[in-house]
């Protein structure tokens, strides 16, 4: 029996089997994505398993226990698999699954590639170890590591508005970051990341970091987290109306993925000091609730 995904009839044994690779990384490493990809019709399930085995494949180079220098290395072969994706130059037999299945997701679908680029970009930036004076810097690593992800995902999804949904997508992208940046708060000082802007440290008396056990005093810890998380929200207000301009499937998928994010977020704003003892995560089985709610045609 042979396979079909997207416009094109056919895809070849090694091609499925690429994308099957990728759809096993993302079941097993991306359960808040997964929840809502399984809600796309098969083609655009396995385009969007393809673009977030590689997204995963580049975070890891950024997170992983490499020294600096090979990372860097590493990324740079990932702009060159790029150019050989764009060029056309990936056979069927190339022994890198994830490569093999983006190209033929994007010979099928308008990916716009250069979102990959930007997302190097930001982890880069990590690499540097840049820190954000502003939100309005933050906002550019924001669009680089999370807004890229959805405007990539929207070449497969397709938009009746290019442009605004473009623009949605990045602030959704911003939505999902800070509730991320919020979420691995403690984890990221103690790995001597810190990714909210200094001005918003200083002005709740914050600046020494969440590393320490224990807060200084006077710092204003709940007021800051509030701050954030209404900047968050209203991303996620202005962001979400992306949601009409595309299909249903595709829609219920963001919806699923957006409000998994934006319940994890009322949680953050409802006991702010969570972040320190740990992650906070959604259940199982409230996701699954969040993603039945998206294909319904709600918003959580």
């Amino acid at each position: 029996m042979s396979a079909r995904v997207g416009a094109s009839p056919l895809a070849s044994a090694p091609v499925m089997a690429a994308y099957r690779y990728c759809e096993a990384v993302t079941a097993l490493q991306a359960r808040n994505f997964s929840y809502g990809i399984r809600l796309l019709p098969e083609p655009k399930r396995l385009a969007m398993s393809a673009l977030y085995a590689l997204a995963r494949r580049v975070d890891d180079i950024g997170d992983g226990e490499l020294p600096a220098e090979q990372k860097t290395e590493a990324l740079a072969r990932t702009r060159a698999l790029l150019d050989e994706i764009r060029a056309g130059e990936v056979a069927e037999e190339d022994t890198d699954p994830i490569k093999v299945a983006l190209a033929d997701a994007a010979r099928r679908f308008p990916i716009p590639l250069g979102g990959f680029d930007e997302l190097i970009d930001g982890v880069e930036m990590d690499l540097k170890g840049v820190e954000y004076g502003t939100f309005e810097e933050l906002k550019v690593y924001c669009r680089c590591v999370a807004g890229s992800i959805g405007r990539l995902s929207l070449g497969v999804y397709g938009c009746e508005d290019e442009k605004r949904g473009a623009e949605y997508a990045d602030t959704l992208g911003l939505a999902l970051q800070i509730t991320n940046i919020l979420r691995d708060l403690r984890e990221d000082a103690l790995n001597g990341r810190t990714y909210l802007p200094a001005e918003d440290l200083a002005r709740f008396g914050c600046q020494q970091g969440f590393a320490l056990p224990r807060l200084p005093v006077g710092a204003d810890f709940t007021g800051l987290i509030a701050f954030e998380a209404d900047r968050a929200q209203r991303a996620f207000e202005e962001g979400l109306r992306l949601l009409p301009m595309l299909d249903r499937r595709s829609r219920a998928a963001t919806a699923a993925m957006a409000g998994i994010y934006h319940r994890l977020l009322g949680r953050i704003a409802a006991d702010p000091h969570s972040v320190l003892r740990g992650r906070v995560s959604l259940p199982g089985w409230e996701k699954a609730y969040v993603a039945l709610s998206g294909l319904a045609g709600g918003r959580s």
